[in-house]
């Protein structure tokens, strides 16, 4: 056991990102009973509907579940009764100040770890008192941070920054890669991606099997006058591009962007309008697996790398 698996108490110390879209009960409730720590996300669901998920998630799982909140959700506080009163221990927070729900959350003794995407965030999350940080590359899918740092320069960064327990995210989707993470300074992983395209996850089956045909370059880091994203190509993408070329304004942007384009595209499987959000490892992803797969594979190789002998 190290900090990330004795504080979560899991088996593995990987975490399923709580993405939109994609992680409902189902998801997060396979990768626990998996022996990893699945995340149930918030972002894309009403209030009810996120208690009718963590119901469902207790009914599915004795293992320990949590949920990702983005601290920018408009019925924060509402979300936040809910966690609290359907009993939720773990809770991942992103997109906002941790200050902010942090000491509230842990009141009522709730473990909180905050996503971050540079060492000076992480420093901030140690002041307010976050149990462990998600310390997360550019690399990732769906939303990401302004320095567009990767997570080969940004897992020692943080790790000489803080002393808090640290999980890596962004652009690991193999054994091989949770044992670079480790390697760099984490005690963890946190995966989307390969999570986002299981049978478990409830993004649609159309948008998967376009992200499994993905290759080096087919995603890019777009709309970074609103929240940097990472975007797949499709119509809606090359509108987006072409905008930018052009100098568009973040309310030009904005206009574009809609409202709902996210849901319709990897929800409702929409590949032309719809924003599709998925990290550069989809690249080397090529087939759909079960959760209970996935992870296998992961352990598998995670020690299969261990046992290596490398040069020096």
């Amino acid at each position: 056991m190290n900090r990330i698996t004795s504080l979560l108490g899991i088996r593995y110390p990987i975490i399923q990102g709580g993405m939109v879209w994609c992680s409902g009960w189902r998801l997060a409730s396979a990768v626990s009973n998996a022996g990893g720590l699945g995340l149930i996300g918030a972002g894309s669901m009403h209030p009810d509907t996120l208690r009718e998920h963590i119901r469902k998630c207790n009914a599915a799982t004795k293992l320990p579940f949590g949920v990702n909140i983005p601290l920018m959700y408009p019925q924060i506080e509402e979300i936040m009764n809910i966690v609290v009163e359907e009993g939720v221990k773990i809770v991942f927070t992103s997109a906002g100040n941790p200050k902010t729900w942090t000491g509230w959350l842990k009141e009522r003794g709730i473990t909180v770890v905050h996503v971050v995407s540079s060492s000076r965030f992480a420093v901030k999350c140690e002041e307010a008192g976050v149990d462990a940080v998600v310390a997360e590359g550019f690399e990732a899918g769906g939303h990401n941070g302004r320095e567009e740092t990767t997570t080969f320069c940004l897992i020692p960064a943080v790790r000489e920054a803080t002393t808090l327990p640290l999980i890596a995210a962004g652009g690991v989707g193999t054994g091989e890669g949770v044992l670079a993470a480790m390697v760099l300074g984490a005690e963890g992983v946190q995966i989307g991606t390969r999570f986002a395209l299981t049978e478990e996850s409830s993004a649609s089956s159309v948008f998967k099997d376009y992200c499994l045909s993905l290759r080096e370059g087919d995603t890019k880091l777009l709309l970074k006058k609103l929240a940097p994203t990472r975007l797949v190509k499709n119509a809606f993408r090359e509108a987006v591009e072409k905008a930018e070329d052009s100098g568009a304004s973040a309310e030009d942007l904005r206009t574009l962007l809609g409202r709902g384009r996210a849901k319709k595209g990897i929800y409702e499987g929409d590949l032309e309008e719809g924003e599709l959000e998925i990290g550069q490892v989809s690249a080397i992803i090529s087939r759909r697996q079960s959760v209970a797969e996935v992870m296998n594979e992961l352990v598998a190789a995670y020690q299969r790398a261990a046992k290596k002998d490398y040069l020096f």
